[in-house]
């Protein structure tokens, strides 16, 4: 079935539709779940473009361009969210690939966290909330995993550039029930299958001009300008912009 979107792009509009079963290890609300029919969550828009000579660059370039809807919904005692996943490492390298996100519509509440080792999925060392407002832009970093929310009561709707050349790692949020904390209607908990976790910290969007993005400028247009995105598929020819993005 699915949600019916009209994009200024092409590409693959038939979504991938991410059900609430889907992602049944990682809810909070358990007693609610068992009750609860299966539903449509959110949508993933996959490999979008206006046009074949942008596809051409987007894919010579090795990237992707994707659009999520996520419409409000309340699960039991906590917001909607995404599953959760990590990046892999980068060939021949330790640092994991990173991604960026643009709020096209609505709120949306990023939520990362970085293990202290790849084998440790329960010891966490940084957590950041990221709350994001239409034109908002948001890196993940290489090192963090990360959740998505739509607390508000209207739809979200959000973009993201990608490496095109992995897959995402989802089974470490499903081993430990979700990310560090669960954000419930009536508060924020935190999640006890994990064996270590920081204190959340609050983030702003930045600015981040020297990644070549400008908040409120669709970030799409970057096509024409793909060198300043080598970043999400070179970030170990990039370790001085991510040194300073998040500091502690």
């Amino acid at each position: 079935m699915g949600m019916s979107i009209k994009f200024d792009l092409i590409g693959d509009n038939e979504p991938d539709i991410r059900m609430l079963y889907d992602i049944k290890d990682v809810v909070h609300d358990l007693e609610w779940l068992k009750s609860t029919p299966d539903k449509e969550l959110y949508y993933m828009y996959r490999d979008l473009y206006h046009n074949e000579e942008e596809h051409l660059i987007i894919q010579n370039n090795q990237l992707r361009y994707d659009i999520t809807v996520i419409p409000p919904y309340i699960m039991g005692n906590e917001y909607v969210k995404t599953a959760g996943h990590y990046h892999p490492s980068v060939p021949d390298t330790k640092i994991t690939y990173p991604e960026v996100y643009q709020v096209l519509e609505g709120k949306a509440t990023y939520i990362l966290q970085k293990r202290v080792d790849d084998y440790f999925d329960k010891v966490i060392e940084d957590n950041i909330q990221i709350n994001a407002h239409q034109g908002d832009v948001v890196i993940v970093p290489p090192g963090y995993g990360h959740v998505t929310l739509n607390r508000s009561t209207t739809t979200l709707r959000m973009a993201n550039w990608v490496c095109s050349q992995f897959s995402s790692i989802y089974e470490p949020y499903r081993r430990c029930r979700g990310a560090t904390y669960y954000f419930l209607v009536d508060g924020i908990v935190k999640n006890n299958e994990y064996e270590q976790i920081p204190e959340l910290r609050t983030e702003k969007p930045g600015k981040l001009r020297e990644f070549g993005l400008i908040p409120g400028k669709d970030m799409y247009e970057l096509v024409y300008d793909i060198d300043k995105l080598e970043f999400l598929t070179k970030p170990q020819n990039h370790t001085e912009l991510f040194s300073s993005l998040y500091k502690q």
